[in-house]
């Protein structure tokens, strides 16, 4: 069904009105592979059809959303909130003000600090949107309105200006960091899990969304090792290990009061999946106890440390390649970045 554009309600509501139907629409054909909660989903798509009266109250539904297990949402939701924001402040009545000159002025305006991926990302959400409005509109007439915005000629990406290198641990932090996991304060119910569930981030580099969801069936033990099935972007399967040295007494612990019979290793107290959010504000609680502060302190720099230090000990970016289960190699060249002993070859020129 389409609608007018312009709706009689404000511009506000109207701008609500499509955000909610676009988001429904993005959940609905993104991936569902990680969905702990079919009925909760179910009622949410309900919710995004009838709307909601703030971006509040749609912003706590699109957490909701992702901890459900639709991740990859906040990348569309994000970008055009803000821009809601934008258009409030600009003083917009209609949504036919909005046009490719006002939206590169938001992108100059917003991503300036932001590094080139995520610019990217801005670009396509804002592109995705206003398709998504040009096939959903039309008029009593039957007239529709085209934005057939393309912000090709959007001068934010040229160049390598916006890019930055990831935030990483060196290795006296590392240290630190494995020793403040083990004093850490957590509940005594959850604290064998949270050790478990860092020490594998961070000693194999997955990602946290291939960690929460590690199947028990995937989880085996092989000599003095465990050999971990990891499922990453695009659904790919790779296979990463760990000592089980490291591991073993936390893993014993966690499997003494883990009281939900489901076959993941990692989960709540009610068997579902743990949110990417909550694994990252643990991570970032131990580093600010033991004073580590990078730019970005969440649980992804773990899997920027682990990789800087396999670069730095291995110099195979072949290997950083396939354990981080980048599709291309020159994702994984920026870890080249750090190597400190071709660095040194620099001191000597004179």
């Amino acid at each position: 069904m389409k609608y007018p554009l312009d709706c009689e309600a404000s511009f506000k509501n109207t701008y609500l009105f499509w955000l909610s139907r676009f988001i429904r629409n993005k959940i609905t054909g993104l991936s569902n592979r990680q969905v702990n909660n079919k009925e909760r989903l179910a009622q949410i798509l309900q919710e995004l059809i009838l709307g909601f009266d703030s971006i509040k109250e749609l912003k706590l539904v699109v957490k909701e959303v992702r901890n459900i297990g639709i991740n990859s949402i906040h990348v569309y939701y994000i970008p055009l909130e803000k821009l809601y924001t934008f258009l409030i402040n600009y003083g917009a009545a209609s949504m036919k003000e909005i046009d490719e000159e006002l939206l590169s002025d938001f992108l100059a305006t917003e991503t300036s600090t932001l590094s080139d991926a995520t610019k990217k990302n801005y670009r396509i959400a804002l592109i995705t949107f206003f398709n998504y409005l040009d096939k959903q509109n039309e008029a009593e007439n039957g007239n529709v309105y085209r934005y057939g915005i393309e912000l090709k000629n959007w001068g934010g990406l040229s160049g390598k200006s916006g890019t930055k290198l990831p935030s990483f641990m060196q290795k006296d932090e590392v240290s630190t960091f494995i020793q403040a996991i083990e004093s850490y304060p957590f509940s005594s119910k959850i604290a064998a899990r949270n050790r478990l569930m860092i020490k594998i981030i961070l000693y194999t580099g997955i990602r946290v969304s291939e960690a929460i969801n590690i199947d028990l069936k995937d989880f085996n033990k092989d000599g003095n090792a465990y050999i971990i099935q990891v499922r990453g972007k695009g659904n790919k399967p790779r296979v990463v290990m760990i000592k089980e040295e490291i591991i073993r007494k936390d893993l014993k612990e966690w499997n003494e009061v883990k009281s939900s019979s489901n076959n993941l290793l990692l989960c709540n107290q009610k068997g579902n999946p743990l949110s990417q959010a909550y694994i990252s504000s643990i991570v970032e609680k131990i580093l600010l106890s033991v004073g580590i502060r990078k730019e970005k302190n969440g649980a992804h720099m773990l899997r920027h440390t682990f990789a800087t230090m396999l670069y730095q000990k291995s110099k195979d970016l072949i290997l950083v390649q396939e354990s981080l289960g980048h599709a291309d190699i020159n994702t994984s060249r920026i870890y080249t970045h750090f190597d400190k002993d071709r660095l040194k070859q620099t001191t000597d020129i004179f």
